[in-house]
């Protein structure tokens, strides 16, 4: 049974309701995701295209390679999909953290393995800090906003 799932970017300006038909994720670990995110990996949604409906306006677009685009926004920088250009992509993936509720998704598997970084893999024996515990980032958000953000 699909589910409406939304999401969108940090600011708010771009905004999307995806129609999923499960909770499968994946990780992928290509140089091309490391170098796009700054990260050693991203979580990815895999979505037919037509089940996405961009309700304030689409992202923006850049070419990351030759092959493929993605999907940003120009106002806050959150990364949104991963895109082949062809006229033949059907689907389309978007990132698991733009969701609204990102918590039901499970990652399915790994994709580029041959650039993963096993050091970053299994971490939950590293010791762990909540954000309310580090006084310099906790003051500053009391400051800001008059309390930590969601």
């Amino acid at each position: 049974m699909a589910r409406l799932a939304m999401g969108g970017c940090q600011c708010g300006r771009v905004r999307y309701e995806a129609e999923l038909e499960t909770d499968d994720a994946y990780l992928c670990h290509c140089r091309m995701c490391q170098r796009a995110t700054g990260g050693v990996s991203i979580a990815f949604v895999g979505v037919d295209r037509d089940r996405v409906t961009w309700t304030t306006q689409e992202p923006d677009r850049y070419r990351s390679s030759p092959i493929a685009h993605r999907g940003f926004c120009s106002a806050c920088g959150t990364p949104l999909t991963f895109e082949f250009s062809d006229d033949e992509a059907k689907g389309l993936d978007l990132t698991v953290g733009s969701f609204d509720d990102p918590a039901p998704f499970r990652p399915t598997h790994h994709f580029a393995i041959e650039s993963r970084h096993e050091a970053w893999l299994d971490t939950r024996d590293l010791p762990g800090i909540r954000s309310e515990e580090n006084p310099s980032t906790r003051d500053r958000w009391i400051k800001a906003i008059g309390h930590l953000p969601d």
